[in-house]
């Protein structure tokens, strides 16, 4: 079961946070900077340094759940304050309600659901609400509510879950392919046709296709953000989650399997196709498509959220931001009160004048 973490600052004893900026970790504090090696080595120290308390915790809730009395709702204590955190069975990392401290649901991200990557945050909370307030200004007709500050002020970074399946594609094809020349001489039209058997083969890898892992996540939305750059994916470390909340999947891959190959295999054969040009007609006769060396990882992605309840509508808008790479995919609701400004504008006026020139003609 998950023991709490949060990660001190040596030098003063402040909570430690990743800054997207710098791509370090900061101490607000005291404004002391670790690097990624620097953290590690803090890191090995905090796990040691866990209280027989927080042990005891674990083993009262692990004996909970085995004896099938743990809700979907649980408790844990913040190791700064003493305040009881109440998250769900997925939040992995998230902060305390009362100290604000930065802390880490370390059983969560354990076993098999330990991430093989995480691609850290590259913009802070200030620049995804400047991206935010940029996406607006090409918007019109929205609640003031959508964008006052204090909504804005509710961004939150968190890492969301992916599964990222990865193969070689083998794949050949067989098609008899046709070129139709036409020419007229004299009262006569001539059509010459000739016929070719036309074959590929290729090898494709195919790397880190990602799929939501998140059953109550806005998969629209989580996808809708997609491209990340798995370039820069990192080796899992669990500061990176320190300053952010934190999902941990609850779907497995079978649940995307088939979907994934089938994709995959469409694209294959979609690409030898594409490949065979200058004819006028292709009649694919076989095609075969192998995928081999398959493989799923897990890995934790970047994503700033906002969400807007339009209680009008009882209705919840959703705007999501790539952590990375600044895409943005959201939802808008629309203000029925600005519309109604912008019919009388424009409807009235034109009804008045039309009106005038009736009644001269």
């Amino acid at each position: 079961m998950s023991g709490i973490i949060s990660y001190k600052c040596p030098n003063c004893g402040g909570p430690l946070k990743f800054n997207p900026q710098k791509q370090r970790y900061s101490c607000e504090y005291c404004l002391s900077e670790f690097s990624q090696e620097g953290f590690r080595n803090e890191e090995e120290k905090t796990q040691e340094e866990k209280t027989q308390e927080e042990k005891t915790q674990e083993k009262v809730q692990e004996e909970k759940k085995e004896s099938g009395v743990q809700s979907e709702t649980l408790l844990y204590t913040c190791p700064s304050c003493g305040a009881e955190l109440v998250t769900d069975s997925t939040t992995a990392a998230s902060f305390c309600y009362y100290c604000h401290n930065p802390v880490i649901l370390s059983g969560r991200l354990s076993g098999e659901f330990h991430p093989d990557y995480v691609i850290p945050f590259s913009y802070d909370k200030k620049e995804a609400a400047g991206i935010f307030r940029d996406w607006l200004k090409k918007k019109r007709y929205i609640p003031r509510e959508f964008y006052s500050e204090d909504q804005i002020e509710k961004i939150t970074g968190v890492y969301f879950p992916y599964l990222l399946y990865s193969c070689t594609t083998q794949g050949s094809l067989e098609a008899r392919a046709e070129r139709i020349r036409v020419w007229v001489s004299g009262d006569r039209r001539y059509t010459e046709t000739e016929t070719y058997e036309v074959n590929r083969s290729g090898t494709m890898p195919v790397k880190f296709v990602p799929r939501n892992a998140l059953k109550k996540a806005n998969r629209k939305l989580v996808e809708g953000v997609l491209p990340f750059d798995t370039d820069k994916l990192e080796p899992f470390t669990m500061g990176y989650l320190s300053g952010f909340v934190a999902e941990r999947r609850d779907m497995e891959k079978q649940e995307f399997t088939d979907e994934v190959m089938s994709e995959i295999r469409n694209f294959a054969a979609d690409t030898l196709r594409n490949s065979i040009s200058s004819y006028d007609h292709v009649r694919v006769e076989n095609q075969d498509i192998k995928l081999e060396d398959e493989t799923w990882e897990y890995a934790l992605l970047p994503v700033w959220t906002l969400t807007y309840n339009d209680e009008s509508k009882n209705r919840i808008y959703y705007f999501t931001i790539n952590g990375q790479t600044g895409k943005v995919c959201g939802e808008i609701p629309v203000d029925k009160g600005k519309l109604m400004l912008l019919f009388a504008k424009v409807f009235v006026p034109v009804c008045l004048f039309m009106l005038l020139v009736g009644y001269f003609i």
